[in-house]
């Protein structure tokens, strides 16, 4: 897979392309993704996916909006499914204010699209004028065909980004990874934190994490942790420590990695939600605050004992 930031030097001359934020790359992406890959391997030319950073909704006033995947991360996993190319394309003022059909010429002039894959729900340009009826207009127009993929739901209804993280806002990561057909990842540089952990026999590494990536709920999970190649169980805690430091505003995440005893200052990990243990909680002491730990220690084994 090869990633571009933009269009700007980015040329073929056959393509089947698609466009979306993408954010998760959950089920009903895949399916986008899947009729792609699988349409353009057949015609004989490559796949492209144009996706947007930053995503557009924080364009528009959503500053909350918090994101499933960070580009290289959703490029990652788009690759992942087989697309040739990822763009991840700067969403401006500019942008946002091209019409459909000027936004789709411009494609089409650097990609030579022979077919548009869109989903069910597609809408491109200025105030989302280029509905499915005139994106199809616009490929008759310039040359290529367009092709909607149906709806994918479930019980709970459409599948979508926006269902994802309210289900990891609240903490609910085992439903969230069935949406994403896969554990909910965060990864980050580990920092020096308070070295509290360390004193009391339980030594965290905590994770220094991009302000645009969604936290899950405060909270005790047992994740997997990746260091490098390896990988190790590990008791997260996500929240502000009220134990120690309960006036703190920002969400810390210390991993205690178990069965692991390593400097890993300024290196990277990453870690993929698996359960949710337990609230975070206040003790009045440290030595209830061990014991609760040892407990979490011991469900995280169990938690991950057969994965």
């Amino acid at each position: 897979m090869e990633h571009y930031r933009s269009l700007e030097g980015f040329f073929v001359e056959r393509s089947w392309l698609t466009v979306g934020t993408f954010d998760g790359v959950h089920r009903g992406h895949q399916r986008v993704i899947q009729r792609l890959v699988e349409g353009a391997c057949a015609a004989g030319t490559i796949s492209v996916a144009l996706t947007f950073d930053p995503h557009p909704a924080a364009l528009f006033g959503r500053s909350d909006i918090k994101l499933l995947t960070l580009p290289d991360e959703r490029a990652e996993l788009l690759g992942g499914l087989g697309v040739d190319v990822v763009i991840t394309h700067p969403f401006n003022r500019a942008v946002a204010n091209m019409t459909a059909f000027d936004f789709m010429q411009r494609l089409h002039s650097h990609c030579k699209l022979e077919r548009f894959i869109l989903g069910y729900d597609s809408t491109l340009g200025k105030d989302r004028e280029g509905d499915i009826p005139r994106l199809t207009e616009i490929g008759a127009e310039l040359g290529y065909t367009v092709e909607v993929t149906p709806v994918l739901s479930d019980e709970n209804g459409v599948i979508s980004s926006t269902e994802i993280r309210t289900l990891i806002a609240a903490g609910e990561v085992e439903q969230a990874a069935r949406l994403l057909t896969r554990p909910y990842r965060l990864q980050g540089v580990v920092i020096h934190g308070d070295q509290r952990g360390r004193t009391i026999g339980f030594p965290t590494a905590n994770l220094e994490y991009s302000a645009e990536k969604l936290i899950p709920a405060a909270g005790i999970y047992a994740c997997w942790a990746y260091h490098g190649s390896q990988r190790y169980k590990a008791a997260v805690n996500v929240g502000i420590n009220p134990t120690f430091t309960p006036d703190r505003n920002s969400l810390s995440v210390e991993a205690y990695l178990l069965d692991f005893d390593r400097d890993i200052y300024d290196e990277t990990l990453r870690l993929e939600f698996i359960v949710r243990l337990r609230d975070e909680l206040k003790y009045n002491s440290v030595e209830a605050l061990t014991a609760q730990i040892q407990d979490d220690v011991e469900q995280t084994r169990e938690a991950l004992r057969m994965i």
